[in-house]
């Protein structure tokens, strides 16, 4: 009885955590009330706050659900700015957006979220990137990375797989590997450590 209490609970929880995550991309974040995220669960509103208290706090739970790179930061720091680029490149002729960045995007004028976002996107892409280079002002370098791969999901979400002029995939690789070099410095003997005394 209680395993079938259990699925029930956690059933119920992954509607709650899927139609939530679907209105916040349809409709951002202010717009998206409990009592329409109670609908498109087929639950009550007694019942999201149980699990996940504030809309807030289940706006953090669905950023949350986006996980890291997958295997981009592994691997030599050379070769960094190559998968970043091929990452991105995926990512802007793929017909399946991303919904959580969705959210995020549409969420984004939202005060009440943008430590949640800052959080994640520190969390995510920002930390770990910066973590991974060698060399003065990681942070910074990450940073503008950072933006890069950020706004590419912001593009696609824009104007979709299909649009411009882009060139073949290889080249939109080779263009994003350029970029993504003179951003994270990897290979400029700018960015190598100071050596020790």
């Amino acid at each position: 009885m209680d395993e079938i209490r259990q699925r029930d609970r956690e059933g119920t929880r992954r509607r709650i955590l899927d139609a939530a995550r679907r209105l916040f991309a349809d409709l951002g974040y202010d717009q998206v009330t409990m009592r329409m995220i109670a609908a498109e669960a087929d639950a009550n509103i007694a019942l999201i706050n149980r699990y996940f208290g504030s809309k807030r706090d289940l706006f953090a739970e669905v950023l949350a659900m986006q996980g890291r790179f997958p295997g981009v930061l592994d691997g030599p720091e050379e070769e960094l700015p190559r998968r970043l680029a091929e990452y991105v490149a995926e990512r802007l002729r793929s017909d399946q957006g991303s919904v959580v960045l969705a959210a995020l995007i549409r969420s984004s004028s939202a005060p009440e979220i943008h430590e949640i976002i800052r959080d994640r996107v520190s969390s995510a892409i920002l930390g770990p990137l910066s973590a991974r280079l060698s060399g003065p002002d990681a942070t910074f370098r990450a940073m503008v990375a950072t933006a890069l791969v950020t706004g590419s999901g912001t593009m696609r979400q824009l104007y979709g797989p299909d649009s411009g002029d882009a060139p073949d995939h290889e080249t939109v690789v080779a263009r994003l590997t350029a970029v993504f070099e003179a951003c994270l410095g990897v290979g400029d003997p700018g960015t190598a450590p100071a050596p020790s005394r």
